[in-house]
């Protein structure tokens, strides 16, 4: 073999294709905003979800006026994935909604390179509790505000006074029903993810 050639592996064989690089997003936001959506529209795997029904006591807890017909909610997380190219895959966990399982969200981030809170502007203060965590814990991440029924009650500066964002923090609208247009969300969030490491 000479300096030029290509180093092709043992007995001429090939060389082994790399995997792609694994990277973990988060998926938060309050209850019932479209978090197992996003991901079952996504995710290349058949989904992991650990919903559950909702039942005459947890309906006296948890909001259901704005989503009356859901009958289910996620108790632990939801995981998918997807490739993005050969070089990149994208582990997505989603977060429960609800405040009474917020000790589980710590063991769910951790190892995340950002995240992407989920908003139903019918009701922004469901997701305060998703921004606040991100922010402090200083983690990138971009807001989505899913379009019910096609229609966002409020406009993009209004829902980042409400949340009082900086505008270092990515808007979006999406709908978590559509592959293509999570996708564009998550890679929001990537790009967030990669000006914070300079990459």
């Amino acid at each position: 073999m000479t300096p030029t050639e290509p180093f092709t592996g043992a007995a001429g064989t090939a060389p082994a294709e790399r995997p792609p690089l694994p990277v973990k997003l988060v998926i938060a936001g309050g209850f019932g905003v479209g978090k197992t959506t996003a991901v079952g529209s996504i995710s290349e795997i058949e989904p992991l979800t650990t919903e559950a029904a909702i039942t005459e006591v947890a309906a006296g807890v948890d909001d259901l006026s704005h989503t009356p017909r859901k009958t289910t909610t996620t108790v632990a997380m939801d995981f998918g994935c997807i490739t993005i190219d050969p070089t990149l895959k994208l582990y997505l966990f989603g977060t429960p909604g609800q405040e009474r399982f917020g000790f589980m969200w710590d063991d769910i981030v951790e190892g995340a390179v950002g995240g992407l809170v989920i908003v139903d502007t019918r009701r922004l203060d469901d997701c305060y509790a998703a921004v606040d965590y991100f922010e402090h814990r200083r983690i990138p991440f971009a807001v989505a505000i899913n379009a019910f029924d096609g229609r966002v009650d409020h406009t993009l500066d209004e829902v980042r006074w409400a949340l009082d964002v900086t505008d270092g923090v990515p808007l979006l609208v999406f709908d978590a029903r559509e592959r293509g247009s999570v996708r564009d969300a998550l890679l929001v969030v990537l790009e967030q993810a990669l000006a914070r490491t300079g990459g």
